[in-house]
């Protein structure tokens, strides 16, 4: 097979690169479909960290394919006014167009294409270059691990009437992929939930088995649907390194609240112990159900229920979506306990650390409140 080149990609060239990359094409394929190198598309994503540009070519200007046929024009020694016509823009319109670009002999339509584009930038400085005091608090929070949506709905409740101090989420998360855009330290990509320096798409798929005697979650009363009814928990395991450690993880549906479950083995008795001594902390109004997958983990779950009175329902194959609010915790866990480490070497004392850390997050679904201090309001009104 033909080695290919790397050659240069012209505004419209990117363009069409960036279109496929939105459509979630591989880098391989934009490659073959441009007569170009892998490492040629993957440089120009890399480039501005999988963000596409929103650059948009006005209808006033010319297109690629018009200063093409501009070009062609002039090689069959056409007058400007019959190329105009034939393009049915005006003669002064190409007039300009071919003289800013090296003349009747010079003009070369790619050539033309790159200076255009290269025109009609309008650099701005970027807000968070610009303002330190908004700089050092978006830093202040990415340090501990908040989402870009978080702390901007966080600096827009703290400072409400000052909106120097106001800032988008998609503002943050440019500065942080793309090149030049803040002066926010590009380093703190890596307290994001993903830790990429790079925005692309990522699917996975999960597998479960099936245990002896389970109730289905479609058995599971209407009002855990709803979240109305406090006491609901979604659970699973973190599984480390060589699937030989593993950490448990409950998430009270209305809360969000979380905690972590300190397990010497990955044995279905010592998940069942240490769900057990977590959930009798607890109020009798907060232990009401539980839903898991389907993992063998949880095949003790009938003693669990005898011992808490609290009942274990069990998701369908393949459906994590089921357990949505445990999901999107276990994500934001892998910040702070990474896929690929020991996870046997975290002390109880640790994991409660991350546990709290977590739960003094704001939460847009909960109306920008904390788990904690969501779960807190719960309690008092309990009692």
């Amino acid at each position: 097979m033909a080695k290919r080149r790397w050659r240069r990609f012209s505004g419209e060239e990117k363009h069409r690169v960036w279109e496929a990359v939105r459509r979630g094409e591989s880098l391989c394929s934009i490659a073959r479909e441009h007569d170009r190198c892998t490492a040629a598309v993957a440089y120009v994503v890399k480039q501005r960290g999988g963000v596409a540009p929103h650059w948009q070519r006005s209808a006033w200007r010319l297109s690629v394919a018009e200063r093409e046929e501009i070009s062609r024009g002039l090689a069959e020694g056409l007058s400007l006014r019959t190329i105009a016509a034939k393009l049915g823009r005006s003669a002064s319109t190409i007039s300009r167009e071919v003289a800013r670009n090296g003349g009747v002999r010079g003009y070369r339509a790619c050539a033309a294409e790159g200076a255009a584009c290269r025109r009609a930038r309008r650099p701005k400085p970027a807000k968070l270059a610009t303002n330190a005091r908004l700089r050092a608090a978006v830093e202040a929070k990415l340090e501990l691990r908040w989402s870009p949506q978080q702390i901007s709905a966080w600096l827009k409740c703290t400072y409400p009437g000052d909106v120097e101090m106001h800032v988008t989420y998609e503002t943050i998360y440019q500065a942080l992929f793309v090149q030049g855009r803040g002066a926010v330290r590009t380093e703190l990509a890596t307290c994001l939930r993903t830790g990429r320096a790079e925005r692309r798409p990522r699917s996975r798929l999960e597998t479960r088995g099936r245990i002896p005697g389970m109730i289905s979650i479609s058995d599971r009363p209407a009002e855990v649907e709803d979240r109305a009814v406090p006491g609901h928990w979604e659970g699973d395991l973190i599984v480390g390194k060589d699937n030989r450690s593993a950490v448990g993880t409950l998430v009270e549906r209305s809360t969000r609240f979380v905690m972590l479950l300190h397990l010497k083995a990955r044995t279905a008795e010592a998940v069942r112990d240490a769900i057990t001594r977590e959930i009798l902390t607890l109020p009798a109004a907060l232990r009401r159900s539980l839903t898991w997958d389907q993992g063998a983990e949880m095949a003790q779950h009938a003693r669990f229920t005898i011992d808490t009175d609290v009942a274990v329902y069990f998701c369908d194959p393949h459906s994590p979506w089921q357990r949505g609010s445990n999901e999107n915790t276990n994500g934001l866990l892998r910040q702070y306990l990474p896929k690929g480490t020991d996870l046997s070497r975290y002390t109880k004392t640790q994991l409660e650390a991350i546990a709290a850390e977590l739960n003094g997050r704001p939460r847009q679904t909960l109306g920008w409140m904390s788990p904690s201090q969501a779960l807190a309001e719960l309690v008092a009104t309990t009692a």
